[in-house]
């Protein structure tokens, strides 16, 4: 899975990385098609800092969740949870679309 970290207004240290790096990596673990995983830090001028992940899977499929907080941290472990919410979600519909009788 590639992975790529951006940052917007804000420097994007090592330890942010790292930790952007460790919470995506679970990603495919819920989705398995995930082939690119891009993140997004923007700190604007209100000191709050804007997570945006953007997962992109195949067949043209991408999942996107946003948080925002005053943390970088706190934002990024927000952003992939309600990401993760979403890849289960999905994965239970096809689950079940491939496995109804009909």
């Amino acid at each position: 899975m590639e992975l790529n970290i951006i940052g917007r207004h804000i420097e994007i240290t090592d330890a942010i990385k790292l930790h952007a790096r460790n919470k995506t990596d679970k990603l495919p673990r819920f989705y398995n098609s995930i082939n690119h995983v891009r993140v997004v830090i923007d700190g604007n001028e209100r000191n709050n800092i804007c997570v945006r992940i953007i997962a992109s899977a195949e067949h043209n499929k991408v999942f996107i969740a946003e948080e925002t907080s005053k943390d970088a941290y706190k934002s990024i472990d927000l952003a992939v949870h309600k990401l993760e919410r979403q890849l289960r979600k999905i994965k239970g519909k096809e689950r079940n679309h491939k496995h109804s009788v009909g």
